[in-house]
């Protein structure tokens, strides 16, 4: 049979319609190595650091979800977008038979709130993709997590899935890891004094000076009251605080973990399978 004629004023529209989506906030490329997506530099330099985070959450749901998974959903201002993206998806019809484990309380009432079903490790320990934020990335893809006081409850989350997925804006990259952002520690409330001391003579973390996190547990360094903050499982935060990078993050994470007195810390080693950037040139995914 013939092919059909196209007319050059029809052709003239599918070019003007190809171009806006070149350019458009959303276009975004397969997430293979770190590969840029076609999205035009000065759009993403007008963009709101929200804005970005907006486009790094809905990327990962995108690239990562599909109907029937078991899905770890973060915690923080970048994760919340990729909460928001699943719940649109599930109500839109794009996605199906999805289950989620949420990180804290606040994802937990986030994904309530958009209808997207809830689980917990009791019932499924093994996840399909967890998708969160990280507070500093450095050349390896270790992290530095836990600004949002949920470092305990997304560790043991995002430990038990197949791929776990990391979006940040440029900002978060870094050369080494401890400078940019303190380090949280999340330690027993019992003799806590004594427990900041103990993490704040490790060898492997000289230098740093350690304060216990006040305010809400959600705040990081910057304390908004006067009161102990208090994490979801109901623990102090101290954050660690560094003139310059921690010299060996595995040899840290490792003194850490054997401190009595220390339930778990922001130190994510070895646990990356990609991270989604939005930066000066667009969007990049580096994996692992």
């Amino acid at each position: 049979a013939a092919h059909p004629t196209i007319s050059p004023m029809l052709k003239f529209a599918m070019l003007l319609a190809h171009t806006w989506l070149a350019h458009s906030w959303m276009a975004t490329a397969p997430p293979i190595g770190c590969a840029a997506a076609p999205l035009s530099r000065s759009a993403v330099r007008m963009a709101s650091q929200d804005e970005l985070k907006k486009l790094v959450g809905y990327k990962a749901v995108d690239d990562y979800v599909t109907s029937g998974m078991v899905v770890g959903l973060g915690t923080g201002s970048t994760a919340a977008f990729a909460v928001e993206r699943v719940g649109q998806k599930l109500a839109s019809g794009e996605l199906s038979d999805i289950l989620a484990v949420p990180t804290s309380v606040r994802t937990k009432e986030q994904a309530e709130s958009l209808g997207i079903p809830l689980v917990t490790l009791d019932t499924h320990s093994d996840l399909d993709v967890a998708i969160d934020g990280a507070d500093e990335v450095d050349p390896d893809l270790n992290l530095v997590k836990g600004g949002g006081g949920a470092l305990l409850r997304e560790k043991m989350v995002e430990v038990c899935a197949k791929k776990f997925i990391v979006i940040v804006d440029e900002s978060k990259l870094c050369d080494g890891l401890g400078p940019g952002f303190p380090l949280p520690v999340e330690i027993t409330p019992f003799c806590w004094e004594h427990t900041l001391r103990k993490v704040a003579a490790l060898p492997s973390l000289e230098g740093c000076e350690a304060k216990l996190r006040l305010g809400s547990a959600a705040t990081g360094s910057k304390p908004d009251g006067d009161e102990t903050a208090v994490t979801d499982n109901g623990n102090y935060i101290i954050d660690l605080f560094f003139d310059s990078p921690i010299k060996d993050a595995v040899k840290a994470a490792e003194e850490l973990k054997s401190t009595v007195g220390v339930v778990d810390h922001g130190l994510f080693c070895g646990m990356t399978t990609a991270v989604i950037i939005a930066g000066s040139d667009g969007i990049s995914v580096k994996e692992a």
